[in-house]
């Protein structure tokens, strides 16, 4: 199969969708590499690194997307890119569609096989493709509320972990999966003062056995969320609801209990954020201002540590590439389940129920798409 990695588009993103290791075990399995020259750059890694494990390098997107059989990326296909997929031609990136009907018309209409890492499953219900960004977005989330919460960047002047005689920084996470914990690991090593809000027991048990009187553990109702947004300085979002659009829990009004300067950072802006207030923002232009309060709604936050984040990726990425090239979409598919709930958009069907009913498309099962 001949697999083609086009250079990202999407603004500040500097991940690329294989590495040359990635590139090389693809090769030394019997296919074909083809990437746009400069697409590694982001990552230290130059055409020459390419060529070196018998990569071919494409002079322009546009013989990307005309040549190869599969397109491996990172961020969602952009309008230009997704004017050039064809009819049975494979995507296997992140898609994100719920909160995009755009780009959910425009795979439709080009009648290719889009696979979707967020979406693709394991054997204990998770999600191992999504998995290593929402670990590298927690962190990130941490860093960048703190430098959001100093002054010059428009925040309260707080130093999270605050120093002897002085109170530290509140920290309030929403939501207690990947990204709330890998978050409440930062700010608990930076010394804020941490609340974790979640609604499942389970979760619940684990954050309070994990980090026990470093950081709260509470149950997540309206009138508990309420008062820790009031009293917080730094509010992230870590709410996920695989493949649908995010619950909006911080609503408009929430804003005026706020602190003048506290932070909001919603992690949760790929799938539309979880905050009323957020729309998605850029690397170039992370924060804005509404009601005194900054957010930061950075919709590809790994971009910005995109050498860890793109090795991170392409070692649970690679395994399922792997796979698509050497059996072909349909067998792959058919062979493994977990790959399967990936599918989004077949051939101009919709196969992930939640995009189908958020959308008003037709849902079609993956596995009858496919037969």
């Amino acid at each position: 199969m001949l697999i083609g990695v086009p250079k990202e588009i999407k603004n500040h993103e500097y991940r690329v969708g294989l590495t040359p290791e990635s590139a090389e075990e693809l090769v030394a399995a019997g296919h074909k590499v083809l990437i746009e020259t400069g697409a590694g750059e982001g990552i230290g890694a130059e055409d020459d690194a390419y060529k070196a494990i018998g990569a071919q390098i494409a002079a322009t997107p546009a013989e990307i997307f005309e040549r190869a059989e599969m397109i491996v990326k990172v961020k969602e296909p952009q309008a230009a890119e997704r004017a050039m997929l064809r009819e049975g031609q494979i995507l296997f990136t992140y898609l994100h569609l719920a909160p995009d009907p755009e780009q959910t018309r425009d795979l439709i209409d080009s009648g290719a096989i889009c696979i979707a890492y967020e979406t693709v499953t394991d054997t204990t219900g998770g999600l191992p493709l999504l998995k290593p960004m929402s670990q590298v977005a927690g962190r990130m989330s941490v860093q960048a509320g703190a430098t959001a919460l100093e002054k010059a960047h428009g925040g309260r002047g707080v130093l999270l972990g605050g120093v002897p005689g002085v109170q530290p920084g509140k920290v309030v996470i929403i939501g207690g999966g990947v990204v709330g914990f890998n978050a409440a690991q930062m700010a608990v090593g930076m010394h804020a003062d941490v609340t974790i809000l979640d609604r499942n027991p389970l979760a619940l048990e684990r954050l309070e056995n994990h980090f026990e009187s470093s950081a709260k553990v509470l149950y997540s109702t309206k009138a508990a969320l309420a008062e820790q947004v009031a009293a917080a300085d730094l509010v992230i979002g870590a709410v996920l609801v695989p493949g649908a659009a995010a619950p909006k829990l911080v609503s408009r009004d929430m804003l005026s209990t706020m602190k003048q300067g506290a932070v909001l950072v919603d992690v949760a802006i790929d799938q539309g954020g979880c905050f009323e207030t957020s729309h998605a923002t850029t690397h170039a232009e992370p924060t804005y201002v509404v009601d005194g309060v900054v957010h930061y709604c950075v919709a590809n936050m790994p971009g910005g540590v995109a050498r860890t984040s793109t090795y991170a990726l392409n070692n649970v990425t690679l395994p399922h590439a792997l796979r698509l090239a050497n059996l072909g979409w349909q067998e792959a598919l058919k062979a493994d389940p977990h790959l399967l709930n990936g599918l989004n958009v077949c051939k101009g069907q919709i196969t992930c129920k939640p995009v189908a009913e958020v959308q008003g498309h037709a849902y079609v099962p993956a596995a009858t798409a496919i037969a």
